[in-house]
């Protein structure tokens, strides 16, 4: 009887010792999602803490957070049991998770360019006679909630113009809003505009120090904008995955996505990977001799040719914009990128159009990708498996994990815009279907 007790007590306590080893991997993960997420909420948004406690943060054990908000220092410090995080708030580069260094040495690096001019709007307001048919639908999704899940903001162009446009309460046209992966769309943006400008090949290895000794050297960035990189990568959002950790633990997320090792050839296989869009965004940046040109490249090729003079691309600790999810821009503005890409590349100017994406590009965003099964093409989304069935087959968007949509729809010179918040995954499209079909039809 004594042996079966040692034994029982030496099971139990090796359950506790290895539950508290796999709790402590996830500590990075609990406090430093709340911490992260309730200061850019806060500091870039200007949303109420308890408001992002109480709908962002009421999920899993990140609920059990207890976080401090220091307005006067701009962080925000989460607790759960013994372990903590701290997010920091710069001007110019938005929130970034502490790994390692103090508030201070954070706050003495400087954003390297001055804040822009201000760029006087550009959309105009679509006919009254179909604002009158499109507005009804977007007071039924946001004020009512009627279509479901938690809507922040709706805005629809078309032919360009604003066809309707609603915000949650607390919410308006100069909130900047997160993007989750739609910023993926945004760096598949940018290598594009690089590849006219011949600064990268899309097509050519990439030649990284990391991978000159086995088979990802022939990873291209297509295979990274298409998902076909072949390297090992979990993007599972519930557990202990790749893109939990390499956001809320490293320091430089292109470089832990790099370090990947190969699970299939390049370009054979469809594998969807945030790790892949920071690979993508940390070459990039290798283009260019120092952070100020490569954010100045960035800042006059892309945002201010879309009429954007404020945005935060916010960075790992590294100074790298997170490619994969880390954007804040207003509803306006998220419509605005999708009118570029509804007009092949190009944005409006006083005397016409504007090239930005080389011609091509759009072609090449929506052309589908083997072994997606005809959902995404480069870095967007893609509805010709109608995975949206109501929608046209042509739409394609940028989405974002937690309910963030651009959809741009060429037949019917369409953009629409969604933003919110749900942890329904795959079951939102129920109500985006419903909600894009809706609009569709008031249109016609």
């Amino acid at each position: 009887m004594k042996k079966i007790l040692l034994v029982l007590l030496a099971i139990i306590v090796a359950a506790i010792i290895g539950g508290c080893i796999y709790l402590n991997t996830l500590m990075p993960i609990i406090t430093g999602y709340a911490a992260k997420n309730l200061a850019s909420a806060v500091f870039i948004s200007g949303r109420e803490p308890a408001d992002v406690e109480a709908l962002d943060l009421n999920f899993s054990f990140i609920k059990y957070n207890k976080n401090t908000v220091d307005y006067e220092a701009k962080t925000v410090t989460s607790r759960f049991l013994w372990a903590k995080s701290t997010a920091v708030f710069r001007e110019g580069y938005g929130v970034t998770l502490l790994r390692g260094k103090k508030v201070d040495e954070l706050k003495a690096e400087k954003f390297p360019l001055a804040p822009a001019e201000a760029i006087p709007e550009r959309l105009e307001k679509a006919d009254p006679a179909i604002i009158e048919r499109l507005e009804p639908i977007a007071k039924a999704y946001v004020d009512d909630q009627s279509y479901g899940g938690v809507p922040f903001a709706l805005v629809v162009l078309h032919d360009g113009k604003i066809a309707a446009e609603r915000y949650r309460e607390g919410l308006g046209p100069d909130t900047k809003f997160l993007s989750w992966s739609m910023s993926k769309s945004f760096t598949q943006a940018l290598t594009g505009i690089m590849a006219g400008d011949r600064i990268v090949n899309i097509n050519a290895p990439m030649n990284l120090p990391q991978w000159m000794n086995d088979g990802r050297k022939a990873i291209t960035l297509n295979n990274l904008l298409r998902m076909q990189a072949g390297l090992e990568w979990n993007e599972n959002y519930g557990n202990r995955s790749d893109v939990n950790l390499m956001l809320h633990r490293e320091k430089d997320m292109g470089l832990y996505a790099t370090l990947k090792p190969l699970s299939d050839e390049p370009g054979t296989k469809w594998l969807y990977s945030s790790g892949s869009i920071n690979i993508v965004m940390r070459y990039l940046r290798a283009q260019f001799p120092t952070d100020e040109e490569f954010q100045q490249y960035m800042r006059d090729r892309l945002f201010t040719p879309l009429g954007i003079s404020e945005y935060y691309f916010e960075p790992d600790l590294s100074g790298m914009p997170v490619g994969s999810s880390y954007l804040y821009l207003t509803a306006r503005d998220y419509a605005r990128f999708g009118q570029m890409y509804l007009q092949d590349g190009c944005v409006p100017i006083e005397n016409g159009l504007l090239r930005v994406l080389p011609k091509g590009w759009v072609e090449y965003t929506t052309t589908p990708t083997e072994g997606s099964e005809g959902r995404y093409g480069s870095g967007f989304w893609i509805n010709s498996s109608l995975r949206l069935p109501d929608v046209p087959a042509d739409t394609f968007s940028c989405q974002g994990h937690d309910g963030q949509e651009i959809l741009i729809i060429p037949s019917k010179n369409m953009v629409v815009v969604i933003l919110g918040f749900t942890h329904m995954g795959g079951e939102r499209f129920p109500i985006f279907n419903a909600l894009l079909s809706d609009l569709v039809a008031a249109l016609e």
